[in-house]
């Protein structure tokens, strides 16, 4: 039977994923200081446990509707832009109607209208020494895979890969965005905060997904 994604799935990608960010948001705040004001951790811990809280209504039965609602919620979080990056990704998310539980391609779908939605938001791109670092490699990854017919715990397993290859990536970048903009080549050496954010939602996406086969 082919993997399907449903609500109950969702909210343990959700639970995993906030675990993974409130065990590094520390190290987060510790990247931060390097060009930021070394709260993004803190930030963050406060979008993802909003994630985490967020629970459909009785009567929400669609994941679109649920993952425009837990994007809302997190956009109300006070964490500057990458909570708001966040919040519109998932959001955006949501805009993908593809029914009531999603196959790999219809994820696929999904995760590409999050990052439509991103990228009429932001100017930031790939090689910006940001989130879209990692968010952008993941997407196509996940996308790609759906292409080939793999199931959604694996094309997520790709994407985390990709995620975790492009925050590695953003070592050696000079940051082009915020405060840290202004610091040119003393941010190279250390990876993006946000970009190691984007990878660790990935991971936590991947193990709730793996953890949905086993129960």
């Amino acid at each position: 039977m082919k993997e399907r994604l449903t609500i109950t799935l969702l909210e343990l990608m959700f639970a995993k994923s906030a675990a993974q960010i409130r065990l590094e948001h520390e190290h987060l705040s510790k990247l931060d200081s390097i060009g930021g004001d070394g709260d993004h951790g803190t930030a963050m811990l406060r979008a993802f446990e909003m994630l985490e809280k967020s629970k459909p209504a009785a009567d929400a039965t669609a994941l679109n509707v649920w993952l425009k609602d837990a994007g809302w919620r997190v956009l109300d979080v006070d964490g500057g832009a990458s909570t708001a990056i966040l919040g519109t990704f998932i959001a955006g998310m949501g805009d993908a109607e593809v029914g009531l539980s999603w196959d790999c391609p219809q994820m696929a779908a999904s995760l590409r209208a999050g990052l439509t939605a991103l990228e009429k938001q932001t100017k930031a791109r790939r090689a910006d020494k940001t989130m879209m670092d990692a968010l952008v490699p993941a997407v196509e990854a996940f996308c790609e895979a759906a292409s080939v017919g793999r199931e959604i715990s694996e094309a997520m397993q790709e994407a985390e890969a990709a995620a975790v290859k492009g925050a590695d990536s953003t070592k050696d970048m000079i940051a082009r965005y915020g405060r840290a903009k202004f610091l040119g080549e003393k941010t190279r050496g250390s990876p993006d905060a946000g970009a190691t954010s984007v990878a660790l939602l990935f991971r936590g996406f991947s193990m709730g997904l793996s953890l949905g086969k086993e129960e």
